[in-house]
């Protein structure tokens, strides 16, 4: 069985562990989640959703939106019951887990992207202001959040080792590969058709620039959760999570990124357009 059919097995199971409660909102219980994730007794398991429960706290989450201590009773044989502790987990809580837990683990690593993806995917479908955004208002709000992000991605790899302009152009490169099928920068300007002045970024529609976003920040997190060090592993962490992007959008049917239009107006003149606007109110 090849690693793609792997991971696609493993999110399957990730989807197929969901519970819908009273009020139909999705959860999963913890106690589910430790067996698919490979973690032998609870206690260790235990650690790593403390672990989990901290990072919550340190992004500003209320602890309890995502964590719900619960109590079951299960069979001991002869009829006999007792009690177990459990947790009901939020999408959220269950990325926090994977992304603290052993990445060595295959299932681990699957899973960590499964939930990220899925959990960013929520996040911008419940922004109901997002949402209420015109396309044009869409592709620069992201086109912003990624100028952001990539800020933060080239000092995460500038300690990873990657330290020249051209390291970094190398670095981008080996993501953009594993996102858009082996087309570099280059090949996704030619792909594109666009003149020699425009910039793919600038030329992206809210879809694909959401996928680039997604990227930028996966990677950025990879390479400091695992301390990646030297550019031959920082520049293959980012052809990876490219890459498992790219298998995502495949899974769930969407358009592969290479395949998406080029907006004829670009994010900068959209920028320069909203600036005039604000300016005259």
């Amino acid at each position: 069985m090849s690693g793609k059919e792997i991971e696609k097995i493993h999110h399957q199971t990730f989807e197929n562990l969901k519970q819908i409660n009273d009020d139909d909102v999705e959860f999963w219980y913890a106690r589910d989640l430790q067996n698919v994730l490979d973690y032998s007794s609870w206690d260790k398991f235990k650690r790593v959703i403390d672990k989990a429960i901290t990072a919550c706290k340190k992004s500003g989450q209320p602890e309890d939106n995502h964590f719900s201590q619960v109590v079951k009773m299960v069979q001991i044989g002869s009829g006999a019951e007792r009690e177990i502790d459990d947790f009901m987990l939020s999408r959220y809580a269950c990325y926090l887990i994977v992304q603290n837990g052993d990445s060595t683990k295959p299932v681990i690593a699957n899973g960590q992207t499964y939930f990220a993806i899925q959990t960013r995917r929520q996040e911008l479908a419940d922004d109901e202001s997002f949402r209420q955004l015109k396309e044009d208002e869409k592709r620069l709000f992201l086109r912003n959040e990624l100028r952001e992000h990539n800020k933060q991605l080239v000092e995460t790899a500038q300690q990873a080792g990657v330290e020249t302009n051209i390291d970094f152009a190398i670095f981008q490169n080996h993501g953009y590969k594993g996102l858009y099928g082996g087309l570099d920068a280059q090949g996704i300007h030619k792909r594109k058709g666009l003149k020699k002045s425009q910039k793919i970024l600038d030329h992206m529609g809210s879809t694909e620039l959401a996928a680039n976003l997604f990227r930028a920040t996966q990677t950025e997190e990879k390479l400091s959760r695992e301390k990646v060090k030297g550019k031959t592993k920082a520049n293959r962490t980012h052809y990876e999570v490219g890459a498992k992007v790219r298998q995502t959008i495949k899974e769930i049917g969407g358009t592969m990124p290479e395949d998406l239009p080029a907006p004829e107006k670009s994010a900068t003149r959209l920028g320069l357009e909203q600036k005039k606007v604000e300016g005259k109110e």
